[in-house]
């Protein structure tokens, strides 16, 4: 057996591992696959190890089968992501099975097995790894394998590419009945170092969680060697040559701008979604080449992929996505119901009488020739991912066209994967989403204390949210600290100046390729100043106006027209201020420009109700901690205009107010999520809602 790892895949560190006990040297061991997309992808394959522990009970030892547990991912789980089973009662389970009509009833099974009270649910595949006599068990999805695994001819190639060291069995839904047919296959062919499963994957295993892996690595390196030798022998073309050349970058952009907010609404029917654009050389290859059409309808073959997929993608001709407003709108409306339809049908032929309903019939996977590949889920991150997953499906057609014939999965094999009896339950457990999850807010001056409240308060109701900022450091390093808090599928920063029509067209533009489109506008980019009347300069009632009510039309207009597009509604919340209502002293420009943003928001909600676009305002007063606007001449100004020390501009405000108490960035951003929230506020359109801690002159009326 190969003792030392692949040049070019991750070194197994002994420094590292030093002084490891077994449960810590087999996290180590699945980190280290899991950080290479060559042996697995985002949430494939699974490791375990069988490991002599003291029974908490008895305080005997006792062989303890620690493997990964349901939903977890190899690269990036944690101790606490292993179930921990006895192999006795494992082995145990084979009196009470009765055959693969009844196998799904032995998870129910796996829960009486649990050792030390581990609260990790067992996945599907524990069986597999408690069957096979090996200490250590590795089992991966390397593209490279499933290349292989997916050939028409996959067994005789294993066979050639191995020299009969590693085994080959056919396809099996992964389950009790494959461990079992796993343990007997080894049996029978003592001294292998693997077996192949047929359009599945790779089961591996070792002495030590050490061995393991590099035997896992140098086996899939064999077979990466193999395919690039084929490849360069054979000098096929691949995918048949190349069809359509790539749109250039701005053209690509200005298309997908155009086309995702529609594509997005259309395919929403009711459940918000989120987009991720894929444009790497891999998949252009594949939406620009000659064979697109005929191995798409193939579908894919490892069940990681379909499940994460769907059975097929769909495709959108360039005849249609450069068409252009309705006629935009119908064409590809036209190819969703067609997709749906077919859907409709695949399930029909396949359903089983105890089948699950009929799940969401629209595509996850959207090519276009020229652009790339466009991914849809319920949010960010499971689009971004199922793109990853499309990824290696192309690899793995790409390899095994070139050397064989590629193979996907039979059409009621793969429905029974998609539509499991156990992959419902799993579905079932779910947890509700949280309130925005699908929804995309864009916050204009973001990386303000009041925008950074806001977009925190989205985030933590599961929003994705763009900061829109003209400070491009404070832009940086604010999104930078979200991305930290909340992960980076969900932030985007975008310098945008509302004062420049072509900069918030852009902004736009950008949310749009990062996640489909907008559906909730905070308009809150704002500076204050203060003059006498006979002292307010042209240049001051101008920058006024230019920022708080041109610029509030501006980015107001293009999240109209987005949302429009989207034909899914929409909220629009301007950051107006108690200065809307009622004038102060010495802040005319400022006033004036706030009642405007007033009177703006009404507008918008006139027009936009029939189309269910929500406009609002929520006017906060002396928001000074944390507050931007109060850093530079504004508190001064305020301070002088009330005869108070710059100091105390706190405390009188507090003390002016009826209620007595400060008003913070994140009293704003609770109203703002009020007004964004359909939930709370699906009935509230033209509203002002004061946060102002009760200024009775500012009263609406």
């Amino acid at each position: 057996m190969n003792t030392a790892t692949p040049p070019d895949f991750p070194q197994w560190d002994d420094a590292a591992t030093a002084g490891m006990d077994q449960p810590h040297l087999l996290l180590y061991r699945s980190n280290l696959l899991g950080s290479d997309l060559r042996i697995t992808n985002y949430g494939g394959g699974n490791t375990s190890a069988k490991i002599w522990q003291r029974d908490p009970l008895s305080g005997a030892d006792a062989e303890v089968l620690w493997v990964k547990g349901s939903g977890g991912d190899v690269g990036s789980m944690k101790l606490d992501g292993f179930s921990t089973l006895y192999m006795d009662k494992l082995r145990a389970l084979k009196g009470l099975y009765r055959g693969l009509e009844h196998e799904d009833e032995m998870v129910g099974y796996l829960p009486h097995c649990t050792f030390n009270l581990n609260a990790r649910a067992a996945s599907i595949d524990t069986p597999l790894h408690s069957s096979l006599p090996y200490a250590h068990v590795d089992h991966m999805h390397p593209d490279a394998v499933i290349a292989i695994a997916a050939m028409a001819n996959g067994e005789a190639i294993t066979r050639q590419v191995y020299e009969g060291t590693v085994g080959w069995m056919p396809w099996l839904r992964p389950g009790y009945e494959l461990g079992q047919r796993l343990a007997a296959y080894n049996a029978a062919h003592p001294g292998l170092r693997g077996i192949v499963l047929g359009g599945h994957g790779l089961f591996s295993w070792g002495e030590s969680s050490r061995a393991c892996y590099e035997n896992t690595v140098d086996l899939i390196e064999r077979a990466q060697a193999w395919l690039s030798r084929e490849r360069e022998r054979r000098q096929v073309q691949v995918f048949g040559g190349t069809r359509f050349d790539t749109l250039d970058g701005a053209a690509s952009e200005a298309t997908l701008a155009r086309v995702l907010p529609v594509l997005r609404g259309l395919a929403a029917q009711g459940s918000p979604k989120l987009l991720h654009v894929n444009t790497s050389p891999e998949v252009m290859q594949f939406v620009n080449s000659a064979e697109l059409e005929p191995l798409a309808a193939l579908g894919t073959s490892c069940p990681d992929h379909f499940l994460r997929t769907k059975i097929r993608p769909l495709i959108v001709p360039e005849a249609v996505y450069t068409l252009e407003g309705p006629a935009l709108k119908t064409a590809l409306d036209d190819l969703l119901t067609a997709y749906r339809a077919d859907y409709a049908a695949y399930y029909e032929r396949c359903k089983r009488a105890n089948s699950p309903a009929l799940r969401d019939p629209n595509p996850v996977v959207i090519l276009l020739p020229r652009i790339g590949m466009v991914t849809i889920a319920k949010d960010k991150a499971t689009a971004r991912i199922a793109g990853e997953f499309y990824v290696n499906a192309i690899n793995v057609m790409r390899e095994a066209n070139a050397v064989d014939q590629y193979v996907g999965l039979p059409e009621q094999e793969a429905f029974d994967i998609e539509y499991w009896l156990l992959e419902e339950a799993k579905l079932q457990r779910m947890p509700k989403p949280k309130p925005l999850v699908g929804k995309v807010a864009l916050v204009t001056g973001g990386a303000g204390g009041i925008g950074q409240a806001i977009a925190r308060r989205m985030l933590a109701e599961g929003a994705c949210v763009v900061l829109a900022d003209i400070d491009e450091d404070a832009l940086a390093s604010v999104t930078a600290d979200l991305a930290k808090a909340h992960g980076k599928d969900h932030v985007r920063g975008v310098r945008c100046d509302v004062t420049d029509e072509a900069s918030v067209i852009a902004a736009y533009g950008r949310a749009a390729l990062a996640f489909g489109g907008v559906d909730i506008l905070v308009s809150n980019a704002g500076i204050a100043s203060a003059a006498p009347i006979d002292e307010t300069t042209l240049a001051l009632w101008n920058r006024n106006q230019s920022i708080l009510a041109t610029g509030y039309f501006l980015v107001a207009r293009e999240a109209f027209k987005l949302m429009k597009a989207q034909g899914t509604g929409g909220s629009i919340v301007m950051i107006a201020s108690k200065n809307g209502m009622v004038a102060s002293n010495q802040a005319t420009a400022y006033c004036a420009a706030k009642a405007a943003e007033i009177q703006l928001s009404r507008s918008f909600a006139l027009e936009g109700a029939p189309l269910g676009i929500r406009s609002n305002v929520v006017n906060p007063d002396a928001v000074i901690r944390g507050s931007k606007i109060w850093t530079g001449k504004w508190s001064e100004e305020r301070a002088a205009a009330n005869k108070v020390d710059e100091g105390d501009l706190e405390a009188f405000y507090r003390d002016r107010s009826m209620l007595k108490r400060s008003v913070f960035p994140e009293d704003i951003a609770e109203a703002t999520y009020f007004f964004a929230c359909e939930d709370l506020s699906a009935k509230s359109t033209g509203n002002i809602l004061n946060v102002d801690a009760g200024n009775l002159a500012a009263f609406t009326r």
